[in-house]
């Protein structure tokens, strides 16, 4: 197949979901993938688990997207979480809900949303071939197919770039679609990491590498500001450069201007205590440990790889008994426990994050139809786009909404 009604650049979770739904329109659909196997990148998500959508309205969805939100208000209400929810559920794949609405299929296994992809895309009518798009062929303002990296053309009057962006390189989301989007005269906002790990200052991080903490509480702070940009509760990993898990990825996308500005993290070990209750808890600790060094002390209370580095930051010796430790003393010692802090030095390389931010300015797109206002023929799905959202599956679901948009004004 040389030819099409419309050739889709890139077999992800947004070429397929715009594949599918213009073949299903009666369009004849081209899907030009890189790898041997569609949507590799659905694949990694959610640990391997996949978190499809988010189980919320659109208006509280819209709240999950820092960036440019309103571009998405269109798409959202063309194709809503509850849509996405349905699709899957059509297609044999039960979903479940958990902690913050995120949305999983019930296999807790990723390979069943990339096969209903994929199904959809080819039992709709749609052809997937190999390929590596070069360039566009474009022609009086106007867009006539792509170019393949072998020199073959393919030739249709609509073209859809769902490249993704810069981030999981290894996934065939390598940043093409930025340079072709350029081609076309397309403004692109410099792509940058969000959803990533976060290198820290501290050295200690390193000691504690592999340590992984659960039902803490973690808060980012600008600094000058008393109130933290981000807060929430959860699991999170510390790593020979800094901090990980996912509440560091969601802390990430509101660090915003790295550089410019500068941010804190803070820890809260024990967020079920009160400052006041986990006072009395160390007295309890204190009195059954009365005649043993500080160091040896606080095993009843904080994970063991944990404790020299809280002794330390403590400033209380290692050897001090513990019926010797003042009021002062223990005050500085709840005020860490309930605020370890860290300084944030940068991001790890975009190419770790989940999600990249930046891409093609959105307002060069029409938010209802993804249709390049510059050139005639030309879409735009998912992460190729200026906008990301934060963790619990408000990216997979932009993807799934622009790339639904995209497929049904091309077919119409």
């Amino acid at each position: 197949m040389n030819d099409a009604d419309v050739i889709v650049i890139g077999g992800g979770a947004a070429g397929l979901m715009t594949a599918g739904t213009a073949a299903l329109m009666g369009s004849r659909v081209l899907v030009v993938e890189k790898n041997e196997r569609p949507a590799r990148k659905v694949l990694i998500t959610g640990k391997g688990r996949c978190n499809v959508t988010n189980n919320c309205t659109a208006d509280e969805f819209l709240q999950h997207i820092p960036k440019n939100p309103r571009f998405l208000y269109s798409a959202l209400s063309q194709f809503s979480p509850e849509d996405t929810m349905a699709f899957f559920k059509d297609r044999g794949v039960p979903l479940k809900t958990e902690r913050g609405n995120r949305v999983f299929p019930c296999s807790d296994k990723a390979a069943d949303i990339a096969d209903a992809l994929v199904r959809y895309a080819k039992e709709s009518g749609a052809h997937i071939l190999t390929g590596t798009v070069r360039s566009l062929v474009l022609k009086d303002g106007e867009v006539a197919g792509a170019t393949l990296a072998d020199g073959r053309e393919l030739y249709a009057s609509a073209v859809v770039i769902a490249t993704g962006g810069l981030s999981y390189p290894k996934t065939g989301s390598t940043g093409d679609g930025y340079r072709l989007a350029a081609q076309a005269g397309h403004g692109i906002v410099p792509p940058g990491a969000s959803l990533v790990p976060i290198e820290t200052q501290e050295p200690w991080c390193r000691d504690l590498m592999g340590l992984s903490l659960r039902n803490v509480t973690l808060s980012a702070y600008k600094q000058g500001q008393d109130a933290p940009v981000y807060k929430e509760l959860g699991e999170m990993l510390f790593t020979h450069f800094g901090v990980s898990g996912p509440l560091v990825l969601s802390a990430s996308a509101h660090i915003r201007e790295l550089g410019k500005r500068s941010y804190t993290l803070s820890i809260d070990l024990k967020p079920g205590l009160s400052p006041e209750q986990l006072d009395a808890r160390l007295l309890r600790d204190f009195a059954k440990y009365q005649n043993r060094d500080f160091i040896n002390s606080l095993g009843d209370l904080l994970p063991r790889k944990l404790i020299p580095v809280i002794v330390s930051l403590s400033g209380i010796p290692y050897e001090q008994k513990v019926h010797q430790i003042t009021r002062p003393m223990r005050e500085k010692l709840v005020s860490l426990i309930k605020g370890l802090p860290l300084t944030v030095k940068g991001f790890r390389p975009v190419e770790e994050a989940i999600v990249t931010t930046g891409g093609v300015k959105v307002s060069e797109v029409n938010p209802k139809t993804m249709e390049s206002k510059l050139t005639k023929g030309l879409y735009f799905a998912g992460e190729v786009l200026d906008v990301d959202g934060y963790t619990g599956g408000f990216n997979l679901q932009i993807a799934f909404s622009t790339g639904y948009a995209a497929g049904m004004h091309i077919g119409q």
